[in-house]
């Protein structure tokens, strides 16, 4: 198979080979990556692209990394995995104690799980696992924002939004959950009573039956790349205590230093009671996602009937993924990443700016390695694509967003010509 051509190679992948949300033998541009250093992408003709995405966000490092590397090296001497039924390991209990003593205060236990999606899962889980045990089983239901996403799994297409979610097609199939409107309330803007109004109505009338409020803290990703005010979180927190509803916050893609806090709930000063993490979790090098909550829900499921938590995969705290963890946040908490992120988002203000001016432009917006081009209209990927690869940047637009998300080893070299290479491409 390696002796052949690289037109025989994607000819087949196209055949035979599904690819996120695309279709079997649909004639859709595709360019295979022979290697990837830094923040450059290798591809097999030998073109470099500068990689906008960090590889959907988790490549945070970048490419090709030492540390991450020899850490990967090392492990695999050892073990590549080990169940975790009975049995544990050093590189789990190192990436846990991180992870404890970096997420706030109350977030005290760690479930390890395989991506993203079954993270969520697993909140939900332990959302109706934990009323149960309070003697209150009708709690099996959860209320989330419209334009929110956590996922592909069938609970978490469940929460996420119905109509954009990109899960209608499964609407007969999935449990109904509670929705109100994604906050207007921009990210710098006060929150006013009508804008948190419609959930506080949906609390006050079903939270007898619901087990949880589920949102992305500050940053709703593949729902619009929307920015909201820190202020809406921290009511949103008060009306859950109020009406005695847990709060599971979606960190996975805004966590580990995205947005300018190392989570994004660290705007509104307020702490979840389970929270997910995952994509940048190993910096990008193995899939590995984790479920972490406070004893109080982790403690009332130990001690309940049937006196513990159900859920198990196989690969659960795989050694080799969190070894790749431990290197990756021990690399970024060693650094000034604040100070960075900040380099960062300033050069993503001073370069995007440009395409304010532009027609088909509707907003421009940046907060800390998060920058969003939103337009009036959807992109046409087919066309647009293409167009980046000219420029000699990948970046992956979609709907009418055309953002980015740089590694955070990207220099300000780089970085400029990423955004200008954007106003280009949008220029036409």
């Amino acid at each position: 198979m390696t002796n052949k051509s690289s037109d025989t190679l994607i000819d087949f992948d196209r055949q035979h080979i599904w690819h996120p949300y695309s279709a079997i033998g649909a004639n859709q541009p595709l360019w295979r990556v022979e290697s990837a250093e830094g923040v450059r992408l290798r591809l097999a003709d030998g073109t470099e692209l500068i990689d906008g995405m960090s590889s959907w966000w988790s490549a945070i490092h970048g490419y090709n990394h030492p540390s991450l590397n020899n850490a990967l090296k090392d492990q695999i001497a050892k073990m590549s995995h080990v169940m975790f039924g009975g049995l544990t390991h050093e590189p789990a209990i190192k990436l846990a104690e991180i992870l404890v003593d970096i997420t706030p205060p109350s977030i005290q236990t760690v479930f390890f799980s395989d991506s993203g999606s079954v993270a969520v899962e697993v909140s939900m889980k332990m959302a109706i696992q934990y009323w149960h045990d309070k003697g209150k089983s009708k709690k099996q239901r959860f209320l989330s924002l419209k334009n929110g996403y956590h996922g592909d799994t069938f609970g978490a297409m469940s929460v996420c939004d119905p109509v954009t979610g990109m899960h209608s097609l499964f609407s007969d199939t999935l449990t109904e959950q509670f929705f109100v409107d994604a906050p207007t309330c921009k990210f710098n803007a006060p929150c006013n009573e009508e804008d948190i109004a419609p959930l506080k109505n949906q609390l006050s009338n079903n939270h007898e039956t619901i087990a949880a409020v589920i949102m992305e803290p500050i940053v709703q990703g593949a729902g619009g790349m929307r920015f909201y005010s820190p202020e809406y979180l921290k009511q949103v927190r008060a009306l859950c205590d109020e009406y005695g509803v847990l709060l599971i916050l979606d960190e996975i893609a805004t966590g580990f230093g995205r947005t300018g806090k190392l989570f994004a709930c660290e705007y509104a000063d307020i702490e979840p009671d389970i929270m997910c993490v995952g994509k940048a979790l190993t910096g990008g090098y193995l899939t590995l996602a984790a479920t972490m909550t406070t004893k109080e829900v982790s403690e009332t499921i130990s001690n309940g009937n049937p006196g513990l938590f159900m859920h198990g995969p196989t690969f659960m705290a795989n050694p080799l993924a969190c070894s790749a963890g431990v290197a990756s946040l021990e690399l970024l908490l060693n650094a000034d990443w604040k100070q960075n992120i900040k380099r960062i988002e300033s050069r993503l203000i001073k370069g995007l700016s440009a395409c304010e001016e532009l027609n088909c432009v509707a907003d421009v917006r940046v907060l800390g390695a998060i920058g969003v081009v939103e337009l009036k209209e959807p992109v046409d990927l087919a066309r647009i694509q293409p167009k980046f690869v000219e420029q000699g940047v990948w970046v992956r637009p979609f709907g009418k967003l055309v953002y980015l998300m740089p590694p955070f080893i990207m220099n300000n070299e780089d970085l400029d010509y990423l955004t200008h290479s954007l106003f280009r491409v949008l220029s036409d």
